[in-house]
């Protein structure tokens, strides 16, 4: 179980690098948020699922 939480904050520390790394490149671009807002939408639902598997997987851990 360990090993799955520590993979799981893993991913979730690269999901956080990545969308803060590429909102404001996305947003910058010329056609900014109109050819960008499906990649932005899928990878802030992906940081919110990483966000809530960590907080289930603490608390198994704790």
């Amino acid at each position: 179980m360990t090993i799955a939480f520590q993979s799981s904050v893993f991913a979730l520390i690269a999901i956080s690098t990545l969308l803060v790394i590429g909102v404001p490149v996305a947003l910058a671009s010329p056609n900014g948020w109109s050819s960008n807002k499906n990649v932005l939408f899928s990878g802030v639902s992906l940081w919110i699922g990483s966000v809530f598997l960590v907080g289930i997987l603490n608390s198994f851990i704790s």
